[in-house]
């Protein structure tokens, strides 16, 4: 369950590594196309987990259905939209076209929750359908995304600020505290470092790859429902994810920075550069 919960990661605490454009781009679209999928991906898991601890059944058939309703809201919702804005008659305002990538996300959470589908895998889908039918809407909806993302980072880390509290951390025993550091030094570095063993990228590639799998709120999410469920230990697993998130926090958003200025370098003429950046197509 630990494990399930950890699994999501979240580069916007590395965005010295995600946001700069001399970092290689196959290393920040793997970071980005990682934390895209495993917020999805790993709330199953999370709910089968829960469901055992409480010797409940795990409703196999309802959690299938909510990743697949998931990925199709994420897929149709800005499909429809993108062909509607192609009509004359639904084209945007200019000064209001950074809106219209908002109230995709809007409508998609939306009938997420009615339907319970999966909002993460939706969300997910649905940025990568809008990228794709539609790159000037995409691009006209990034610098507000952008701030709009820095807003609810400082909010997500203020209510998780919050549930960190000096009677939390008086509980802690020494090898919580140890197992916190070998999950982030030692679990995650080494499972990426294996999934990245055949293949071309070079070294320093691989170690930035390996290293900035910063834990995002997600997992405070799904820490919380673990807390929520009352299951045997549950306060024991929530202090755990805790202190885990925390001490990612602290790591990798102060070594993105040192390491991003180490990695500007041109990557061999036999590797994929994953595509052209915006600069060099205008």
């Amino acid at each position: 369950m630990v494990g399930a919960i950890l699994a999501p990661t979240d580069p916007v605490f590395a965005a010295a590594i995600v946001g700069r454009k001399d970092v290689p781009l196959r290393v920040r679209r793997l970071l980005n196309v990682e934390s895209g999928l495993n917020d999805g991906l790993a709330l199953p898991f999370v709910l089968i987990f829960i469901a055992i601890a409480e010797h409940t059944d795990a409703h196999w058939t309802h959690i299938g259905l909510e990743l697949v309703g998931g990925l199709a809201i994420g897929i149709a919702v800005p499909a429809l939209v993108a062909l509607a804005w192609r009509l004359k008659l639904l084209t945007l305002e200019p000064r209001l076209q950074p809106l219209g990538g908002f109230a995709i996300a809007v409508a998609v959470f939306g009938l997420c929750h009615l339907t319970e589908s999966n909002q993460y895998l939706a969300a997910f889908a649905a940025g990568a359908t809008l990228a794709t039918l539609d790159r000037l809407a995409a691009e006209r909806f990034e610098p507000f995304g952008e701030l709009l993302s820095e807003v609810t980072k400082f909010g997500a880390l203020l209510l998780f600020g919050a549930l960190i509290t000096p009677n939390l951390l008086s509980h802690l025993s020494a090898m919580e505290w140890v197992l916190a550091v070998v999950i982030i030094v030692v679990v995650r570095p080494l499972a990426m470092w294996l999934s990245l063993l055949r293949t071309q990228l070079p070294g320093a590639e691989k170690f930035v790859a390996a290293w900035f799998g910063p834990k995002g709120f997600a997992s405070v999410v799904y820490g919380l429902l673990v807390l929520q469920a009352d299951i045997p230990n549950g306060q024991l697993v929530f202090e755990l994810v805790a202190i885990t998130i925390a001490l990612s926090i602290v790591l990798h958003s102060s070594t993105d920075v040192p390491i991003a200025k180490r990695l500007r370098f041109e990557p061999p003429d036999n590797l994929p550069r994953g595509g052209p950046e915006r600069s060099e197509q205008t």
